[in-house]
This record gives C-alpha cells, structure tokens and sequence, in this order.
C-alpha cells in the first residue's frame, strides 16, 4: 500500500522523520543530562549529602546571619567543612552504620598546570583517600589513589583522566611516574582513569586531574601547618556514602544526623544579634540530608533543567503538528480508498479488523518516520553538542550525546505512540460507512463531511501550534535584538581581554604587586595597544562580587541592608574603558598602600545611599578595619556591570595597590588602535618573557565577552526559529492536503456554478476564503494558547512584553501569507475544472 502511493508516502514519512529526529536528538539530551548515572560499580547505592539549615543556624562569618533572614533556595547546601566530614567518617566507621564508606572530594577549579615544559591551566579535583575505591572506578594504568596517599606527610601523587592523557601526555603507557607541576608544587602520576569516568561533581564536569585532600591546602597556598579542619576555605567538600546491602538512604541520614548536628553547632559563631530565636526546637538546627547519589551531584542539572525542558516541549509541539499533519493524509487517503473499505465491508469483514489494518499501516509509516528520523537525530545531536560547546549557558558542554538504547527506546516509543495517535481518528473515520449508501457510491455521505470537519479541526490545531512557537521565535528574537543595541555604559570596541591567576604560581603580596607591574611594563610597550588595566571581576560575564557597606556614622551591624557590587582595578581603569567620570577625580599611582584609602563609586549607589548630598568626600568602609576610612573621591556613570539586562547597580571601586591582600587572578583589558585579536601574540610574548610559566585564560574581546552574556537568549531564539519554521512548513502541507481534499470532494459543486457562469476568480475566491476562515480561527485559537502560556517564556524577554501585539501582528500575517500560497494551488486547480466533466462525475 506505502509502494502504490510514493508521493504519500515520501511525505508522511519525512515530515515524522523531522519531527521523531528533533525528540530523539532531545532526549539525547535529556538523557546525557538529567538521567544518566554515574559510570560505577553499582551507583544505586549511593548516597550524596546535603544539609539544611535550621531557624537558629547563623552562617558563618562576621555577621552571623539567622537561616531565618534567608530566602528558603539558601537555607542549606552542598558543602561541608573538612570537620563535619571528619567526624561524620569516624562515625561511619563504627560497625552498625549502614554505610559500608563515606568519601568526600572537592573542585579546586582551574590550577596552573605544567607538563612536559608547557603551561596551562586543567581542572582538578581533591579527593579523600577511600574516592575511587568507594566509587568502584578502576584505572587502565597503574593505580588508585589510597588512604595512604592522603596524607600530608605522605609523597604527593596524582591521577589524571583518560581525556587528559590522550591530550598532553600523547597516551604513553610510560606516564606513570612522571611527574608534573600544580601551582608550581611537583605530583607523581600514578593512575591513568577511564576514559567513561567524568567526574562526579556536575554534568559537564571533566577534572583533568585529581590529587589527594591532604594537598588541597598546599596547592591553594594556605598554611599547611594549621590544624586541617581550622583552616579557612573548608565548606566547600561534597560528601558521599556508600550504602551496605540492604541498607536505605533514610537510615544513613538518620545514622549520621545526630554526629552532624553537634558538630555543626560546636562551630556555629557567637550570637551577633539581639534577636536571637527563643524557643529553640531540634528542627531549629541544622540537619543532615540524604539524597540519591547515582546520578552524582545535581547542581547543574537544575541550571539546564529549565532550559533543557522548555526545548523538550517546543519539540513535542512540533511532533503533534506533524501528527495532525500525517492524520489529514490519512484522512484524504481514506477518502481515495472509500471504495475498497467499501467493499471489504460488504464481503463481510468486521470494523475492527478493518481498524487494525489501518493501524498497522499507519504504525509501518511511522516507524519508517522514526527510522529516518534517527538519521536526522544523528546530525541534530552533534548541532546540539556545538552550541554547547560555543554556548554553555544554554547547554552544557563535553556532555556525550550518544544514542544508546534508552534513546533508541524512547524512539521506538514515540514512533509507535505517534502511529496510534494519527491513526486511529482516520481508521475510525475510514470505517464509519453507510454501506447502502457507499454501494450506491453517493460521495456527500454524512461520513464525508464528518471526515472533513475533522480535517478542518486538525488544520485549525497545527496552525494555533504554529502560532506558538513562531510568537516565541518572534519575541526572542526581539530581545536578542534589544540586549544587542543595550548601552553597556563603556566603549566595547577595540577590547581584548584573558585572565592571569599569578596566585597558582606562588605570587603573593609584594611579589604578586611586583609581577603585575612588570607585566604592565611589557604590555603598555605592545605595539598597536593604546593601554592595558584590570579588574577583579570581567565585566558583562554573569560575575559579581559584593559585600556590606559602612555608612558614614553606622556600625558593621547595620551595614547589612547596604549591599554593594565591589571592583578593585588599576588606576587608568576608567580610562582604558572610557568610562566617563562625572564627579570628583581618578585613581592615580600616589593611591598605594602608603596613602589614604580612597574609592570612586557608581552614580546608583551615591543616589540610593546619599540622597540629595554630594557623596565625595563621604568616608565609607567594609569591613570593622576600615569603616570610616575609604574616602569617597568619584562618582562614576553606571555601567552594565553584571549583564545587559540589570538596571543600574551600587558599585564601589577601589584602587589595585590598596588591595593587595585581595587580589588573585585578575582579568585583564588591552584597548588597541586596530583589530584587537591582532594582539594576542604579541600578549602572549610580552607575558612568557617576564614568566613562562603563566598561561593566559578566557582571551577573547569584549564584544564576544557580552554577546556570550546573552547567548542563552539567541541559541534559544535560533533553535525556536528552527522549530517553528519546521511546524509553519508542516502546517502548511496540512493545509494544502485539506484544501486539495475540499476541491476533490467539491468537484460537481464546482462545475455546476461554472456551468451557470460563475466566474474563475469567483471560483478561486471561494476556495481561498475556505482556506483562509480555518486559518483565521487557528489565529484566535493560538492567540488565547500564548496569551494563557506567557509566563512560560516572560523570563527569558528583555526589552518586549510576552503579549506584544507586533509580533502577534506580524506572525499573523506571515501565516496568512503561507496560507495563501498552500490555497493557490488548489484553488487554481478548481478553476480549471471541465463543468461537462463534472456533471458527469456521479
């Protein structure tokens, strides 16, 4: 039956294959992100750690926070000081405990990594001694890290990923022993992981290279000799358990709850307050959590989540479009073979086996769909896996898009699914005859137009679908318009920028200020470069620091409901940036660590914190060391200091040479004369001459560093482009296969009126208003649909309203306009119908 109707059965197959390729190529997606496990020996039975903060649990810090004064999203977490995992191993160890193992690792982020003579910066990570043995991760070269390893006094050694060894050491089998160079300190590679093993911190989260927890002090240049669980820096470990055979999650948090608890309290600070909770309760204190560790920690999961779901129904839409599409096939089809259901009716064979013949063609049609469509989803994985390569906001990166067989499932699924769903209103309509009256071969039967008027209904759904997507396309394309044209406050143009973290090579205080001058020594001398400055923080990169501001005649404590954006930059900051200074003065180089403390703040944070007063010469501070000593001596015009879409912000700036102490990795800003990616070797040079060991990072000029900001926003807009183009074509098709169906079943109609004069534009007109009245109702139908679903998209809008009545204007029209033209060609074709010939029709 698919072989007598190739033309039928091209396009059937290919408008489920576009549709069935987009799903699958999504749950790839969905699949590599949100339900994939962790590569180990039984994941199951593994449980991650949180903890929740009671009423009474302060943060720790000089303010002393109450969980009360949080919002409810920061009223626990992840991270655990070093004590708390302590304490909770020991506890393990006893032999009631229905954990077999608790282990604990940590990010260290991007070290300064040396191989073979050649630096860079990898990720890596601090694990317990007990990690990949509790994890159940073998190695495909030498060993594990041990017990043994973790150890301070122990020789420091490393293990490196499978990626890791491909990339820099060439995968010679020879790596074990070889010793490479973080942060300046020597490690011993002995254990290469496997190439399946991707970490277990977040979903694109790859450590290059992993060294015991004994050394993560070491490597972030604390002071190794203070007790471990006093040093700072210690809330950030991700704790693991194992669970024994048998046991469940809730007995391993009942079992550690009360070992947590009072060691949580034991390192609570003093009450800051007066208003410290009375009435205390047990649920008024922090508390363990016990989650399902198979899937490793879930941070990012819930970061793409949103994005990841939303795409995943933009696909869906299109795949009930292409359903709604194939069904009015079908029912055309029918229509055609009326005669032969006719006939198989009369010699005797049931409706129902009838119904399973037309299912299991319509079943064999969408499995061809599906099958070709796996070959579509094959390119769209790939398209995916780039854009979250070039696009991380959006979607993550490194995740492996394969299509294993819980993708392959779900396609076979849909395909099935889908071959019920568009066949079974057309088998049921196809068998619905008056066999009297389908003998007699009377074509206006009433199943006919009960036929047609599911296939009008069918048209109205696809274009009220269409209208959805082609709304959201419109409007983000609108905002990406809009954050394009956003006046970010400084000059964009001629900017290049990359990051230095001196501090991973073992710069420090005056060492680090003498490296950094010397370094501006070099690139003030570049040729083609008009200046170079920094900051602590790139700006338009979804970056912020902040912190409480002292008032003049305020205390610390008060402090808190004045929060701040801070910035530490070099003196010609504003300069090299050209941002304008519209009160009081610059930092100079007379503004070191010699002379008075001094700051130049934001014109929003002189007019929310001095209202109708000049703020220069206000004496401000941060901390209990400086209140009442930075002088204000600026005020500088706001800026878009974290992303095109904040409104001014309070931004406090303070000269680089008071800071010392805080400074670290810096980001750096080179304005040229010319094109400034023409400067990157010469950076690169001027840099390696005074340290070679100094990798730059995240090199690339300001325009990309803020069209990076938003491109969540314009992946977003191009994929919904996509799609709803997709769906206008399908839409489109549906409508012509109505249309053309219409003039078939009006063939007499249309020859009487001829026959009586009517004329050809008359006859044309008809067929288009026909055609025109379902689109016309799709429009309102899907207008209501957006109007009800605006919320779902409003977040991601800048700049346009979720019902601007221009972009519904415009959509309207182009699904107008496409209308038209899938009407024409019907319509023409009613025109030049022979009046004899159809007289004679019946």
């Amino acid at each position: 039956m698919m072989r007598k109707a190739p033309g039928f059965t091209a396009i059937a197959v290919l408008s489920l294959a576009l549709a069935i390729g987009a799903n699958t190529a999504l749950f790839s997606l969905v699949d590599a992100v949100l339900l994939k496990r962790l590569p180990v020996k039984e994941p199951d039975r593994l449980v991650l750690f949180n903890w929740q903060a009671g009423r009474a649990f302060r943060l720790t810090g000089t303010r002393g926070i109450f969980a009360g004064d949080l919002p409810p999203d920061r009223r626990g977490g992840s991270s655990f000081h070093y004590a708390s995992f302590d304490r909770l191993r020991d506890a393990v160890h006893d032999q009631k405990s229905p954990l077999s193992e608790l282990f604990a690792f940590a990010n260290l982020w991007d070290l300064n990594v040396q191989v073979n003579g050649q630096a860079e910066v990898a990720e890596t990570q601090a694990v317990s001694g007990n990690y990949f043995t509790a994890l159940g991760v073998p190695v495909i070269l030498g060993r594990t890290i041990t017990e043994a390893d973790d150890n301070a006094a122990a020789t420091p050694v490393a293990m490196i990923s499978y990626r890791f060894w491909q990339s820099h050491l060439g995968a010679a089998r020879s790596v074990i022993g070889q010793q490479i160079k973080l942060n300046q300190h020597s490690f011993t590679i002995i254990g290469v992981t496997p190439a399946t093993f991707k970490g277990t911190l977040q979903v694109n989260d790859y450590p290059a290279i992993s060294v015991p927890l004994a050394f993560e002090p070491v490597l972030l240049g604390e002071n190794s000799a203070m007790p471990r669980a006093d040093r700072p820096g210690t809330w950030w470990l991700h704790v693991m358990g194992r669970l024994k055979p048998g046991a469940t999650i809730e007995q391993a948090q009942d079992s550690l709850s009360g070992t947590f608890q009072a060691q949580a309290l034991e390192m609570m600070p003093p009450p800051t307050k007066t208003n410290e909770p009375a009435n205390l309760e047990p649920k008024d204190f922090p508390a363990l959590v016990g989650l399902n560790g198979s899937r490793g920690m879930s941070e990012m999961r819930y970061v793409y989540s949103s994005s990841i779901y939303l795409l995943f129904g933009v696909v869906g839409l299109v795949l009930l479009i292409a359903c709604a599409n194939v069904a009015n096939l079908l029912l055309s089809r029918a229509a055609v073979r009326s005669a032969e259901i006719t006939v198989r009716l009369a010699v005797g064979a049931g409706r129902w086996r009838l119904i399973r013949q037309l299912l299991t063609e319509s079943v064999l049609l969408s499995l061809c769909g599906g099958g070709v469509g796996v070959l579509f989803a094959l390119w769209g994985k790939d398209a995916l896996a780039a854009m979250g390569s070039k696009h991380g906001d959006f979607l993550p990166a490194g995740v492996d898009y394969s299509l294993n067989w819980r993708v392959l499932g779900f396609t076979l699924g849909v395909s099935l699914l889908c071959g019920v769903l568009f066949g079974l209103a057309p088998a049921w309509r196809a068998t619905s005859l008056n066999l009297m009256s389908a003998l007699k071969e009377t074509n206006r039967s009433a199943s006919s137009l009960s036929r047609s008027r599911l296939s009008k209904l069918l048209v109205i759904a696809q274009v009220a679908m269409s209208l959805l997507l082609l709304v959201g396309a419109g409007l983000l394309i609108r905002t990406v318009t809009n954050l394009q044209g956003v006046d970010v406050g400084f000059n964009q143009n001629n900017v290049l920028l990359f990051s230095l973290n001196p501090r991973a090579g073992g710069y420090k205080n005056e060492k680090l200020v003498q490296l950094y001058q010397q370094l501006f020594t070099r690139l003030d001398a570049i040729p083609g470069a008009r200046s170079a400055t920094f900051a602590s923080i790139p700006l338009i990169a979804h970056s912020t620091t902040n912190t409480s501001l002292i008032l003049p005649g305020e205390t610390l404590q008060t402090a808190a409901q004045h929060m701040t954006n801070t910035q530490i930059v070099r003196e010609n900051y504003f300069a090299t940036m050209e941002i304008p200074l519209l009160r009081g003065r610059a930092f100079n180089a007379q503004d070191d660590a010699h002379s008075p403390q001094v700051a130049i703040v934001s014109e929003t944070l002189a007019r929310k914190f001095f209202p109708n007063e000049d703020p220069i010469g206000k004496l401000v501070g941060l901390d209990d060391e400086t209140a009442g000593k930075i002088e204000i001596v600026g005020v500088a015009r706001d800026i878009k200091y974290n992303s095109q879409r904040e409104e001014g912000q309070p931004l406090i700036y303070m000269p680089w040479l008071q800071q010392s102490k805080e400074i670290g990795q810096m980001f750096f800003a080179v304005r040229s004369a010319g094109e400034p990616t023409a400067l990157v070797a010469s950076l690169r040079k001027a840099i390696s001459e005074v340290d070679n060991n100094l990798p730059l990072g995240d090199v690339k000029t300001q325009i990309v560093q803020s069209q990076e900001a938003f491109s969540q926003e314009r992946v977003f807009a191009q994929l919904l482009a996509f799609f709803a183009l997709l769906a206008l074509s399908l839409a489109a098709i549906g409508l012509y296969g109505v249309m053309a169906y219409s003039v078939a079943q009006r063939t007499r109609e249309i020859g009487i009126r001829m026959a009586l004069g009517a004329q050809i534009g008359h006859v044309l007109g008809l067929v288009l208003w026909q055609g025109i009245k379902l689109v016309l109702l799709g429009l309102v139908v899907g207008a209501a649909g957006a109007f009800a679903l605006r919320n779902v998209i409003a977040s991601q809008l800048y700049g346009v309203k979720a019902t601007d009545p221009m972009t519904f204007v415009l959509v309207g029209a182009l699904l107008l306009m496409v209308a038209l033209m899938a009407c024409y060609i019907p319509g023409r074709r009613a025109t030049k119908v022979d009046p004899l010939v159809a007289l004679r029709y019946e």
